[in-house]
């Protein structure tokens, strides 16, 4: 079949661009949210282009100092990453594109009802807080994850692979209900059992703990089981990320960078995916902006009643 005008402009466009590279629309998305320049200094180097570089690193897992040099130095790429990371920009725009994700999807934009799991990797000669899993016999760190019924990331946290998934709930039902505070309902497996760790979690966070057992404990190996299935494929979506397939980062603040990184692109080629989503910039503003301050509501609600 002969190829038409349509089919050469399209490969036209791939060839000039990674694959990893975002688009317009999806730009248009996220740089509402993103710091404004300073007005003084030298200009800075063009946002878009960074998180093209970033995205790039993440889904190919090359070192920073191999980075193509299409993209800006490492060096730059690599002070706006921990520039970001330390103003908690990454939480942020994850927590808005989730919202929006979950908006075109016909859906409240906050939760009602979360999974939580944790992945236990393992990590290299960089250093940093680390520990033991026995249950894994994994020597690393767990990425612990609470997502929607849609398996989009509410919260996520990291911590040395020492410490029992039951004793990491109560931590983090605890923002997650800070960040959605009509969560009231949390679906985790059978390492989460014990009477102390799910009382600790209610109390810290008012979130009832409903353990999904297996149904057949005689087959070995992964299982589709009910309500828990969506938070192992959100497992999946992280795994095709090639830099978290290791924990590489000296420090827990990176290594949680790097996964919300990996999650902030699934969530807005979810957003941008959807058949009512934002397509056009101009909407995008208005739209975000609005999400932004629905997202301050929630908290100061929250903020002021305590913890409900």
């Amino acid at each position: 079949m002969p190829w038409s005008e349509a089919d050469r402009a399209k490969y036209d466009v791939i060839r000039e661009r990674y694959s990893s590279d975002l688009s317009d629309a999806e730009f248009g998305l996220i740089f509402p949210l993103l710091p404004t320049r300073k007005r003084r200094g030298r200009r800075p180097t063009c946002a878009r282009e960074i998180l093209n570089a970033l995205f790039y690193l993440i889904r190919s897992g090359c070192p920073w100092r191999f980075l193509p040099k299409d993209f800006p130095p490492f060096t730059t790429v690599q002070n706006r990453f921990y520039a970001w990371r330390d103003s908690g920009l990454w939480p942020q725009i994850v927590g808005v594109l989730v919202m929006g994700a979950r908006e075109a999807e016909g859906r409240e934009a906050a939760p009602t009802a979360v999974v939580a799991d944790s992945q236990s990797v393992k990590t290299t000669e960089a250093g940093g807080p680390r520990g033991f899993d026995a249950a894994k016999k994994i020597k690393g760190r767990k990425r612990h994850v609470a997502v929607d019924t849609l398996g989009l990331p509410i919260e996520c946290q990291i911590t040395p692979a020492a410490m029992q998934d039951r004793d990491a709930l109560a931590p983090l039902l605890r923002e997650t209900r800070r960040k959605s505070p009509f969560v009231t309902m949390c679906f985790v497996d059978s390492g989460y059992n014990g009477d102390e760790a799910q009382r600790a979690a209610f109390e810290a966070s008012r979130i009832s703990i409903t353990v999904v057992p297996r149904n057949d404990k005689q087959i070995k190996g992964f299982i589709v089981l009910p309500k828990r299935w969506v938070v192992e494929r959100t497992f999946g979506w992280i795994n095709r990320a090639r830099r978290l397939a290791k924990d590489f980062e000296a420090t827990i603040e990176s290594a949680l960078a790097w996964l919300l990184i990996a999650l902030f692109g699934y969530a807005i080629s979810r957003a941008r995916r959807s058949p009512s989503g934002l397509r056009t910039e101009t909407n995008v503003t208005a739209v975000v902006g609005a999400r932004r301050r629905s997202w301050r509501w929630r908290e100061s609600c929250w903020s002021r009643s305590g913890n409900m």
